[in-house]
């Protein structure tokens, strides 16, 4: 009887432990239970902005500039083909130029004459506007380099050989002693020994030429231009014009000689600002952009195809 009553309690411990396993098991997460809960989150927007900000200005157009070119005269031919160059890569500013004697230039600078560039074709010139502040500090460039020639009209049948017998011409056209060319022949004449020396050459007239040479008869040009005409139409038998002149008539004269250098000395063309007192920001600004455009490559070419040396 003893014994039964022990069994019974075993057989209701276990089956107490069958059921308290069994409640834990119903108790227990499925796998399903534990996966994380579904994005609720809203869904983002992904349309493109709508831009608020006010629409950009359109660029004011660049001022219109007109810009005062005084040129030798023996620069002409050149600056016919650099100013259209210069006006379609600035497509604001206009170049309206003069050119003729770098000393009536000069004069006319002194004078009060508007202008913003002035390319001379001494340095002379150049050297006396600086000495009376007309000219912006620090804008000169001795750009350019020439020679002095003696032509004569093609087949003319002179029996002028050179520099030494030009006083076998029966006439000789000249340029006068206030255009560089004009003072670059006198300067020749007085190395060669055949006038006598003075403190300046701007001071020898033509007269005095005409006397220490015999009393030829002289035709006085009043710019290089000029001379290279009387000769070319045959008003003169011999005229002294840069080499450059006689290239671009190359057709119509003969050169005779280029004069020698250790006589007229080295010919230099400086160009330079001048202080232009009626000139705002934006002329001022296209003066600068011309200096910088003559020291272009594509410039030295034209100039080169001239016969000037470009420095």
């Amino acid at each position: 009887m003893k014994a039964k009553k022990i069994i019974t309690r075993v057989l209701a411990l276990v089956l107490a432990l069958v059921l308290t396993l069994g409640l834990a098991a119903c108790g227990s997460s499925s796998p399903a239970d534990t996966a994380p809960p579904a994005d609720t989150a809203p869904p983002v927007d992904t349309a493109p902005p709508v831009d608020t900000a006010p629409p950009a200005k359109e660029p004011e157009p660049a001022e219109e500039v007109e810009l005062s070119l005084f040129i030798a005269a023996s620069l002409e031919g050149a600056f016919k083909e650099i100013i259209p160059l210069f006006e379609q890569q600035y497509e604001n500013v206009s170049i309206i130029y003069s050119a003729d004697s770098s000393g009536t230039l000069m004069t006319q600078i002194q004078e009060g004459f508007e202008c913003d560039v002035f390319f001379s074709a001494g340095a002379s010139q150049i050297n006396t506007l600086e000495k009376d502040g007309l000219l912006v500090e620090g804008s000169r460039n001795d750009l350019l380099e020439n020679k002095v020639v003696l032509i004569s009209a093609k087949g003319s049948g002179t029996a002028v050989t050179g520099f030494e017998n030009i006083t076998d011409a029966s006439s000789i056209a000249l340029a006068a002693e206030s255009v560089p060319v004009g003072q670059y022949t006198r300067k020749a004449l007085i190395a060669a020994g055949m006038m006598e020396p003075v403190e300046d050459v701007k001071t020898i007239t033509t007269a005095q030429v005409a006397q220490a040479l015999g009393g030829v008869e002289i035709s006085e040009c009043g710019n290089v231009s000029v001379v290279k005409e009387s000769v070319k139409e045959g008003s003169c038998e011999i005229g002294f014009v840069y080499y450059s002149d006689a290239y671009s008539v190359r057709d119509y004269v003969d050169i005779i000689e280029f004069v020698p250098t250790y006589l007229t000395g080295s010919i230099v063309y400086p160009v330079a600002r001048v202080i232009n007192p009626a000139a705002n920001d934006a002329r001022n600004q296209a003066a600068e952009d011309l200096m910088a455009f003559l020291q272009t490559d594509a410039v030295a070419e034209i100039f080169e195809s001239y016969m000037f040396v470009a420095n």
